[in-house]
């Protein structure tokens, strides 16, 4: 398909500069003025040729500022063409690569890695010129141009930060939302005009992605993120598990609840299964954006991500240590939960070799096994026991809630993020929150023979 796309594109790009030539020599080699082609030069009409000669000369001078006018015009429809055509021919080669990395993972009996699947990076920006460190950590730990493209796409129009994207050259690919109008949106939504630009910026940043440069996955990192060592590790590893199991949609660089003194710093290693999507740095495959691009919503599309309509009872991988930092307090959400949660979030700077691990445990049926066993078992205590210090042994430890404000109350009291998005608490699996307290694994968990999330509970 890329083929026969950048085979078109010359073609016609061939055929356009053929007919302005054509046009060119017409213009030049006919009489500038056909009604008086056949008109003798010693007509007195015409003063014996003098008055001709004058208005021929004036109606030559006005072919030439047409002419201009269409050079001028092919020019820029050139230059046009060709930065699409560039861009497009400098991603053949990594897609070719691509496909035989797909086919790899379609072919393969068990969850292996291959080597040669291309997984470009979508950056999210606007108006930060702060894109600089997001990329410059990109850039710093990336292990591959051929297998990791970059490309930023810019919504906003804002010349200073396009300067700085620009300036990084032939090392990203930088693309430009062209529709930068105001959106007409309800009255009683005027203050969120910013939700219903950014919704509308992934829907066409995305499609630029699947469609206009045809590859099957993509890695979505805003502009206000930094990213650890083993960044491209982490997914690299985990987008065989991805596209082989269909109870999973995504995979999540973030841990909602990965604050200093949440996680266990010697457990960097540790990976989950959420039913909340996490966002903030995540892999998505082209067969989902199908999915959802004929219903992308018009605004707040994170949250839309995290309906049931959406979700489908699939679930994401997170990781115990944040593999993204959000450097970015200010925003559409003027700041909404950075000082109190997102500041603190651990960035983990320990390299993990994901692709040599086994990560097979991450499968629903075996996941589930051992996570229930391991709920399940654990001995019930009060949040009074845990925050006093007193509780001996290991852990781990289990909290129960019974209702909405029941988890609200164990997660306010303990420091945890505590809101329900159609009823899933943040970083929840069948309705348990894991993290580490003072070194001990604890669960905040409904009461045993837990079915299904209630919507209601938001």
């Amino acid at each position: 398909m890329l083929r026969k796309r950048g085979s078109l594109i010359i073609c016609g790009t061939f055929l356009f500069i053929a007919w302005n030539a054509i046009l060119i020599f017409v213009l030049l080699g006919r009489s500038p003025i056909g009604k008086l082609d056949n008109v003798e030069l010693t007509d007195p009409r015409y003063g014996e040729g003098q008055y001709m000669s004058a208005n021929r000369d004036t109606e030559y001078g006005n072919i030439i500022k047409d002419l201009m006018k269409v050079i001028n015009a092919f020019e820029t429809e050139l230059e046009s063409q060709n930065r699409i055509l560039l861009q497009i021919l400098r991603h053949k080669s990594m897609l070719e690569e691509n496909k035989i990395g797909n086919a790899a993972v379609k072919n393969a009996s068990s969850v292996k890695n291959p080597s040669h699947v291309v997984i470009p990076i979508l950056v999210m920006a606007c108006n930060r010129v702060t894109v600089k460190r997001c990329l410059d950590k990109l850039l710093e730990y990336r292990p591959s141009a051929e297998l990791f493209p970059i490309i930023v796409s810019q919504d906003c129009g804002h010349a200073e930060t396009a300067n700085v994207i620009a300036s990084y050259g032939s090392q990203l690919t930088h693309i430009k939302q062209p529709d930068l109008s105001d959106i007409s949106v309800p009255a009683s939504h005027r203050k969120f005009q910013g939700y219903y630009k950014i919704s509308r910026h992934y829907h066409w940043a995305l499609n630029q992605v699947f469609k206009t440069f045809a590859y099957s996955s993509v890695i979505v990192v805003e502009d206000d993120l930094e990213v650890a060592p083993d960044f491209f590790e982490y997914f690299k590893a985990l987008y065989p598990l991805l596209k082989s199991d269909p109870t999973l949609w995504c995979v999540s660089a973030w841990n909602d609840n990965g604050k200093e003194g949440y996680i266990d710093p010697g457990k960097s290693s540790f990976l989950y299964r959420t039913d909340f999507f996490p966002g903030l740095g995540w892999m998505l495959l082209k067969e989902l954006w199908l999915e959802l691009e004929p219903k992308w919503p018009s605004s707040f599309w994170d949250d839309w991500m995290r309906n049931p309509d959406q979700r489908k009872d699939r679930s994401c991988i997170r990781p115990e240590i944040s593999r993204t930092l959000t450097f970015g307090r200010k925003g559409v959400s003027l700041g909404q939960f950075y000082d109190k949660y997102l500041r603190f979030i651990k960035l983990n700077t320990e390299f993990v070799p994901f692709t040599k691990m086994d990560l097979s445990y991450l499968e629903q049926r075996k996941y589930n096994e051992a996570f229930e066993k391991d709920v399940y078992s654990a001995p019930v205590v009060t949040a009074e026991e845990l925050q006093s210090g007193k509780l001996s042994g290991p852990g781990p430890f289990r909290l129960q809630y019974s209702s909405p404000e029941s988890f609200k109350m164990l997660a306010r009291n303990l420091g945890l993020m505590d809101d329900l998005k159609s009823g899933v608490p943040r970083a929840g699996y069948r309705g348990v929150v894991s993290f580490f307290l003072r070194g001990r694994q604890i669960y905040i968990a409904p009461p045993a023979g837990w079915k299904q999330y209630d919507p209601s509970w938001s």
